[in-house]
């Protein structure tokens, strides 16, 4: 069901933070975290991507310790009740965060600095043998807005993006996916350019790619509206990003984004 499918994966988004863009703060006990992510699979996701710490634009870094203890118990719960219908991604930048989820149950890591913040999180992927996600960012979440600047977008993060994937291997890791880090220290002008250049970056990396674009920011500048209303504008992107041959779609509205993929994809096959 992976990269030789030829299908798009859904990801579902499952936040356990006080702070996070648009769903921050939901659930009171690790226990309602788990319940969301089985309503995720129900709707259709292939795997759940559990994030302890708030990764948006101005935001604070929280301590791993908290981290863990915000993901690992419901990475385990989740892990009890799947039975195998979907796999878990914890979405992290920290080795021992990556360490402390893969023993709970993660066999994916997302890391959306691409092993650039905490490089031993290569080594950690690598020894346990599971799939690592490489973003695409430059700095830090909370300085990633500071002096965004491209020449060529799209070159320069294709070019970023193969220095991340061959440190990954050069570590050990045999799976290994990217992701060009849509609203990660990007303006409007250039997600949308990486989203109508995808076919470049796909058929350059000569790695699945990953793209997140759900109620990303760009979305409310291009609409007005606020991230709970972005439903459409991320629906657009989504399909986007099917067409120019993503190998997965990182979103919070699963059942949704399910019809868009299906749809998108039925396009793209004719």
């Amino acid at each position: 069901m992976w990269a030789t499918s030829g299908r798009c994966l859904i990801v579902g988004v499952l936040n356990v933070t006080p702070d996070s863009f648009s769903d921050g703060g939901r659930f009171s006990s690790p226990g309602e975290a788990v319940d969301a992510g089985m309503r995720l699979v129900d709707e259709g996701a292939h795997w759940i991507d559990v994030g302890g710490e708030s990764t948006r634009p101005r935001s604070q870094p929280v301590g791993q310790a908290r981290e863990i203890d915000r993901v690992v118990p419901v990475i385990e719960g989740l892990r009890q009740r799947l039975g195998g219908r979907a796999r878990i991604s914890v979405d992290t930048y920290k080795a021992g965060t990556a360490r402390a989820a893969i023993a709970a149950g993660a066999d994916v890591v997302n890391d959306v600095s691409g092993g650039k913040l905490d490089p031993d999180i290569l080594a950690v992927a690598a020894e346990a043998g599971v799939l690592i996600v490489l973003g695409h960012m430059r700095g830090q979440p909370a300085t990633m807005m500071d002096d965004v600047a491209f020449d060529d977008v799209v070159a320069e993060v294709k070019a970023e993006l193969l220095g991340c994937v061959a440190a990954a291997r050069e570590a050990g890791c045999r799976q290994v996916w990217a992701d060009p880090g849509i609203g990660f220290g990007k303006r409007l002008t250039h997600n949308v350019a990486l989203l109508r250049d995808l076919p470049v970056l796909v058929t350059g990396l000569g790695v699945p790619v990953m793209v997140g674009v759900s109620r990303k920011a760009f979305i409310g500048e291009l609409t007005g509206k606020p991230p709970g209303e972005r439903i459409f504008g991320t629906a657009a992107a989504v399909t986007a990003s099917v067409l120019g041959g993503a190998a997965a779609v990182r979103v919070h509205d699963v059942g949704a984004m399910r019809d868009v993929v299906a749809v998108a994809e039925a396009l793209f096959r004719v």
